[in-house]
């Protein structure tokens, strides 16, 4: 081979391309691909040299990656290793060769690919140098996509960042569709859970895409919301998401529409959706050094029960997070009040644990409420009409009934608790008295 080659130098440059491509078929056309690979080598190491006239070496290579994009070389393996030998060999000449080096990089980006060493894909792809335009943005998406599936989010975002500054330069809808796809998925993994069902769920209504895709997308969105902190925001999203028929296909419809009722949800339920969730949902979660020490504390007001009390001080996952402060809401629409040790309970923390997720979710606007750290309660407030409107049918709300003003808030509490008490008993008599079971006439004494 390498008389062969010293042989064509001495050829005037037209008839060396000539007897170079000649040589690169008759070395194609051999039957042992080992051969193949170490002649390649031999050809491309010496094509690429100095003294070979670059309008000579450039058709050669430029044939070479034709051929290899067409698997001419049948042994993926081989062509594998002669993609990565060219790559080699031409690093060191990149201005000369660039053109066909990009080339290149993609064939050995599709292969690692292939392969699903989806780290060391993006690996390549990143080294591929990049004209402004739909090529460019393309690359990045497909970055960003070969990263999620290592799950390394963090790099993921980067090249996200890049993409989302040149997506509005194109009009191509699967360009679109792709970034938008992306934009989900690094929500997902960076919990931003609200954003990222929002961005599924637009993205399950999407015409150009299969059914099983739109199905996984809302199905996507669905987890999402789940996940999501307790608070106006999830309620919704969770509304949106129970107005929408298909959810009542999904597996996770069940605790959606838990959650959007306000229902508290049992440790059984908890673990049937977590079966479901991805490694990255169910990452673990820390607590700051005045969170734990705050937690820590025990109260007075410990509940004897035939179990012994938590000892957790806190959430240990971003699921047992939400379902916790899902739980807290629950709360707030069943009672007026709850003790710390009674919050403890239900949750399974601690009481100190239980006042420092309810204080954390008084003060960013997520329940309606205070606390009384003297008597070790909870004081819940009801919702207010623009919430109340927002979940009743026409936003018409209740009819305004006016009250006696008896002047302190907890006098009208406990008022207000003498009429409904009084309402159930005069109610549950109408129904004995219409089934029979008490004479028209009953007199109820005290």
């Amino acid at each position: 081979m390498e008389a062969k080659l010293s042989n064509l130098t001495s050829l005037p440059s037209k008839d060396q391309a000539i007897g170079y491509l000649s040589l690169l078929s008759d070395i194609l056309a051999q039957a042992i691909q080992s051969r193949v690979a170490s002649d390649i080598h031999l050809l491309v190491d010496f094509v690429t040299q100095d003294h070979v006239n670059i309008v000579v070496g450039r058709p050669v290579l430029a044939e070479l990656v034709r051929t290899l994009d067409e698997k001419r070389v049948r042994d993926r393996e081989t062509r594998k290793a002669i993609v990565e030998d060219c790559l080699r060999i031409i690093q060191p000449r990149l201005t000369r060769f660039e053109e066909q080096a990009t080339i290149l990089s993609y064939q050995l980006a599709d292969l690692l690919e292939e392969e699903e060493d989806f780290s060391e894909s993006a690996r390549v792809l990143m080294t591929i140098q990049l004209d402004a335009g739909t090529e460019k943005l393309k690359t990045y998406i497909r970055i960003v996509r070969l990263l999620l599936e290592e799950e390394d989010s963090v790099q993921a975002e980067t090249y996200y960042n890049r993409a989302a500054l040149l997506i509005h330069s194109t009009q191509d809808k699967e360009l679109q569709l792709a970034f938008k796809l992306c934009q989900a998925r690094i929500h997902d993994y960076g919990r931003k859970f609200i954003e990222a069902a929002s961005r599924y769920h637009e993205l399950s209504w999407v015409g150009d895409l299969d059914e099983d895709e739109r199905s996984q997308a809302l199905s996507a969105a669905v987890t999402c919301a789940v996940l999501a902190p307790a608070g106006p925001n999830r309620s919704r999203m969770l509304a949106s998401l129970c107005r929408d028929e298909r959810t009542a296909q999904l597996p996770n419809h069940n605790i959606l529409t838990k959650m959007f009722l306000d229902h508290i949800l049992r440790p059984a339920e908890v673990k049937d959706f977590e079966s479901s969730l991805k490694s990255h949902q169910l990452a673990k979660i820390g607590q700051s050094s005045n969170d734990r020490l705050a937690s820590a504390v025990q109260g007075d007001d410990i509940i004897l029960t035939d179990s012994d009390p938590s000892t957790r001080t806190g959430p240990s996952t971003v699921l047992d997070r939400a379902v916790m402060e899902h739980n807290l809401l629950s709360c707030s629409k069943i009672y007026n009040n709850i003790t710390f040790a009674g919050l403890g309970t239900l949750l399974d923390l601690t009481p100190g644990a239980a006042e420092t997720m309810a204080r954390k979710m008084i003060e960013q606007g997520r329940l309606r409420g205070s606390i009384d750290q003297i008597e070790r309660l909870i004081w819940f407030e009801g919702r207010s009409e623009e919430d109340d409107a927002q979940g009743k049918a026409g936003g018409l709300g209740d009819v305004d009934m006016h009250t006696e003003e008896t002047g302190a808030p907890l006098t009208k509490k406990w008022d207000q608790q003498i009429r409904m008490t009084a309402a159930g008993v005069e109610t549950i008599v109408q129904h004995l008295t219409e089934k029979g079971l008490v004479a028209p006439n009953v007199a109820l004494t005290a």
